[in-house]
Protein backbone atom coordinates (compact mmCIF):
# COMPACT_ATOMS: atom_id res chain seq x y z
CA UNK A 1 0.00 0.00 0.00
CA UNK A 2 1.13 3.58 -0.57
CA UNK A 3 2.84 5.11 2.45
CA UNK A 4 1.26 8.53 3.07
CA UNK A 5 3.74 11.19 4.10
CA UNK A 6 1.20 14.00 4.28
CA UNK A 7 -1.59 15.73 2.40
CA UNK A 8 -0.15 19.23 1.98
CA UNK A 9 0.57 20.07 -1.67
CA UNK A 10 3.88 21.78 -2.35
CA UNK A 11 4.22 25.06 -4.20
CA UNK A 12 7.51 24.76 -6.09
CA UNK A 13 9.45 27.00 -8.41
CA UNK A 14 7.68 26.12 -11.68
CA UNK A 15 5.49 29.23 -11.97
CA UNK A 16 2.50 29.20 -9.65
CA UNK A 17 1.47 25.59 -10.33
CA UNK A 18 0.56 23.42 -7.36
CA UNK A 19 1.71 19.86 -7.65
CA UNK A 20 2.58 16.86 -5.51
CA UNK A 21 5.90 15.22 -4.82
CA UNK A 22 5.48 11.47 -5.27
CA UNK A 23 8.18 9.10 -4.02
CA UNK A 24 8.86 5.54 -5.08
CA UNK A 25 11.22 3.22 -3.19
CA UNK A 26 12.15 -0.42 -3.73
CA UNK A 27 14.28 -3.15 -2.20
CA UNK A 28 14.95 -6.53 -3.79
CA UNK A 29 14.29 -8.86 -0.83
CA UNK A 30 12.47 -8.87 2.49
CA UNK A 31 15.88 -9.05 4.22
CA UNK A 32 16.68 -5.56 2.97
CA UNK A 33 15.46 -2.39 4.65
CA UNK A 34 13.57 0.51 3.13
CA UNK A 35 14.48 2.86 5.99
CA UNK A 36 17.27 4.77 4.20
CA UNK A 37 15.18 5.36 1.07
CA UNK A 38 12.19 6.25 3.25
CA UNK A 39 14.19 8.86 5.12
CA UNK A 40 15.53 10.42 1.91
CA UNK A 41 12.02 10.60 0.47
CA UNK A 42 10.43 11.90 3.65
CA UNK A 43 9.67 15.26 2.02
CA UNK A 44 7.32 13.61 -0.48
CA UNK A 45 3.56 14.02 -0.18
CA UNK A 46 3.04 10.35 -0.88
CA UNK A 47 5.41 7.39 -0.99
CA UNK A 48 4.91 4.10 -2.78
CA UNK A 49 7.05 1.24 -1.41
CA UNK A 50 7.82 -2.13 -2.92
CA UNK A 51 9.79 -5.33 -2.31
CA UNK A 52 10.62 -6.84 -5.68
CA UNK A 53 13.66 -8.12 -7.54
CA UNK A 54 15.38 -5.76 -9.95
CA UNK A 55 14.38 -8.07 -12.84
CA UNK A 56 10.84 -8.76 -11.61
CA UNK A 57 8.19 -7.53 -14.05
CA UNK A 58 5.42 -7.67 -11.43
CA UNK A 59 5.60 -4.41 -9.50
CA UNK A 60 2.07 -3.48 -8.40
CA UNK A 61 3.20 -0.48 -6.34
CA UNK A 62 5.15 0.97 -9.26
CA UNK A 63 2.09 0.58 -11.45
CA UNK A 64 -0.06 2.19 -8.75
CA UNK A 65 2.45 5.06 -8.55
CA UNK A 66 2.40 5.62 -12.32
CA UNK A 67 -1.39 5.55 -12.29
CA UNK A 68 -1.49 8.03 -9.39
CA UNK A 69 0.77 10.78 -10.74
CA UNK A 70 -0.84 13.57 -12.72
CA UNK A 71 0.12 16.68 -14.67
CA UNK A 72 2.82 18.81 -12.99
CA UNK A 73 3.62 16.23 -10.30
CA UNK A 74 7.24 15.22 -9.67
CA UNK A 75 8.20 11.57 -9.23
CA UNK A 76 11.24 11.24 -6.96
CA UNK A 77 13.50 8.20 -6.53
CA UNK A 78 16.87 7.76 -4.84
CA UNK A 79 18.60 5.89 -7.72
CA UNK A 80 17.69 4.91 -11.26
CA UNK A 81 18.05 1.19 -10.54
CA UNK A 82 15.25 1.48 -7.95
CA UNK A 83 12.78 2.38 -10.70
CA UNK A 84 13.25 0.13 -13.72
CA UNK A 85 14.51 -3.37 -14.55
CA UNK A 86 16.18 -2.47 -17.88
CA UNK A 87 16.95 0.43 -20.20
CA UNK A 88 13.87 -0.44 -22.26
CA UNK A 89 11.68 -0.48 -19.15
CA UNK A 90 13.16 2.82 -18.01
CA UNK A 91 12.38 4.48 -21.32
CA UNK A 92 8.85 3.06 -21.24
CA UNK A 93 8.37 4.68 -17.83
CA UNK A 94 9.89 7.91 -19.15
CA UNK A 95 7.36 7.93 -21.99
CA UNK A 96 4.49 7.45 -19.53
CA UNK A 97 5.75 10.35 -17.41
CA UNK A 98 6.25 12.54 -20.48
CA UNK A 99 2.74 11.78 -21.71
CA UNK A 100 1.31 12.70 -18.31
CA UNK A 101 3.54 15.79 -18.07
CA UNK A 102 5.24 14.48 -14.91
CA UNK A 103 8.89 15.24 -14.14
CA UNK A 104 11.38 12.74 -12.71
CA UNK A 105 14.02 13.60 -10.11
CA UNK A 106 16.78 11.10 -9.22
CA UNK A 107 18.49 12.15 -6.00
CA UNK A 108 21.80 10.24 -6.15
CA UNK A 109 22.60 11.08 -9.77
CA UNK A 110 21.20 14.60 -9.58
CA UNK A 111 18.95 14.01 -12.60
CA UNK A 112 15.98 16.28 -13.23
CA UNK A 113 14.04 15.85 -16.45
CA UNK A 114 12.70 19.41 -16.30
CA UNK A 115 15.19 20.54 -18.97
CA UNK A 116 17.08 19.22 -22.00
CA UNK A 117 20.33 18.69 -20.08
CA UNK A 118 18.56 16.63 -17.43
CA UNK A 119 16.82 14.52 -20.08
CA UNK A 120 20.12 13.88 -21.86
CA UNK A 121 21.80 12.87 -18.59
CA UNK A 122 18.85 10.64 -17.80
CA UNK A 123 19.36 8.74 -21.07
CA UNK A 124 23.10 8.37 -20.51
CA UNK A 125 22.69 7.12 -16.95
CA UNK A 126 20.02 4.66 -18.05
CA UNK A 127 22.51 2.99 -20.40
CA UNK A 128 25.22 2.99 -17.71
CA UNK A 129 22.83 1.50 -15.13
CA UNK A 130 21.89 -1.29 -17.55
CA UNK A 131 25.58 -1.98 -18.26
CA UNK A 132 26.36 -2.19 -14.53
CA UNK A 133 23.44 -4.57 -13.95
CA UNK A 134 24.59 -6.86 -16.75
CA UNK A 135 28.18 -6.69 -15.52
CA UNK A 136 27.14 -7.71 -12.00
CA UNK A 137 25.14 -10.63 -13.41
CA UNK A 138 28.09 -11.73 -15.54
CA UNK A 139 30.46 -11.59 -12.57
CA UNK A 140 28.00 -13.58 -10.49
CA UNK A 141 27.78 -16.28 -13.17
CA UNK A 142 31.57 -16.39 -13.43
CA UNK A 143 31.85 -16.69 -9.63
CA UNK A 144 29.38 -19.57 -9.55
CA UNK A 145 31.20 -21.39 -12.35
CA UNK A 146 34.52 -20.93 -10.57
CA UNK A 147 33.02 -22.19 -7.31
CA UNK A 148 31.62 -25.23 -9.09
CA UNK A 149 35.04 -26.01 -10.60
CA UNK A 150 36.56 -25.78 -7.13
CA UNK A 151 33.88 -28.01 -5.68
CA UNK A 152 32.43 -25.43 -3.31
CA UNK A 153 29.06 -24.68 -4.91
CA UNK A 154 26.08 -26.69 -5.94
CA UNK A 155 22.66 -26.44 -4.34
CA UNK A 156 21.85 -28.86 -1.52
CA UNK A 157 24.86 -29.84 0.55
CA UNK A 158 25.98 -33.41 0.00
CA UNK A 159 26.01 -35.70 3.02
CA UNK A 160 28.58 -38.47 3.07
CA UNK A 161 27.90 -41.91 4.48
CA UNK A 162 30.13 -43.15 7.33
CA UNK A 163 31.97 -45.49 4.96
CA UNK A 164 32.66 -42.57 2.59
CA UNK A 165 33.93 -40.41 5.47
CA UNK A 166 36.29 -43.19 6.50
CA UNK A 167 37.56 -43.57 2.92
CA UNK A 168 38.02 -39.80 2.63
CA UNK A 169 40.07 -39.79 5.84
CA UNK A 170 42.24 -42.64 4.61
CA UNK A 171 42.80 -40.90 1.26
CA UNK A 172 43.85 -37.78 3.13
CA UNK A 173 46.35 -39.84 5.13
CA UNK A 174 47.73 -41.15 1.85
CA UNK A 175 48.46 -37.56 0.79
CA UNK A 176 45.48 -36.54 -1.34
CA UNK A 177 45.08 -32.75 -1.32
CA UNK A 178 42.04 -31.12 0.26
CA UNK A 179 41.08 -29.55 -3.08
CA UNK A 180 41.21 -32.99 -4.73
CA UNK A 181 39.00 -34.50 -2.03
CA UNK A 182 36.55 -31.59 -2.33
CA UNK A 183 36.10 -32.21 -6.04
CA UNK A 184 36.01 -35.96 -5.67
CA UNK A 185 33.24 -35.94 -3.06
CA UNK A 186 31.46 -32.78 -4.18
CA UNK A 187 31.77 -31.03 -0.82
CA UNK A 188 33.07 -27.70 0.46
CA UNK A 189 36.31 -27.08 2.32
CA UNK A 190 34.75 -26.85 5.79
CA UNK A 191 32.72 -30.01 5.20
CA UNK A 192 35.83 -31.80 3.98
CA UNK A 193 37.65 -31.10 7.25
CA UNK A 194 34.60 -32.19 9.26
CA UNK A 195 34.46 -35.49 7.41
CA UNK A 196 38.20 -35.98 7.94
CA UNK A 197 37.63 -35.67 11.69
CA UNK A 198 34.63 -38.00 11.49
CA UNK A 199 36.67 -40.52 9.50
CA UNK A 200 39.44 -40.29 12.10
CA UNK A 201 36.95 -41.23 14.84
CA UNK A 202 35.60 -44.07 12.74
CA UNK A 203 39.12 -45.37 12.12
CA UNK A 204 40.04 -45.35 15.83
CA UNK A 205 38.09 -48.49 16.81
CA UNK A 206 39.59 -50.37 13.83
CA UNK A 207 43.08 -49.44 15.00
CA UNK A 208 42.24 -50.66 18.52
CA UNK A 209 41.15 -54.04 17.16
Amino acid sequence: MPHLQGTQHHLLSRGSVYHMLIGYSRVSTHDQDLTIQRERLAHCDQLFEETASGTDAARPQLQACLNFVRKDDILIITRLDRLARSVLHLHQIAEILKRKDVQLHVLDQGVKTDDATGRMLFGMLAVIAQFETELRAERQREGIEKAKRNGIYGGRKKKLKPAEALTLYQERLQGDAISVLMRRYGIGKAACYRYIEAGKLLAAPQAAD
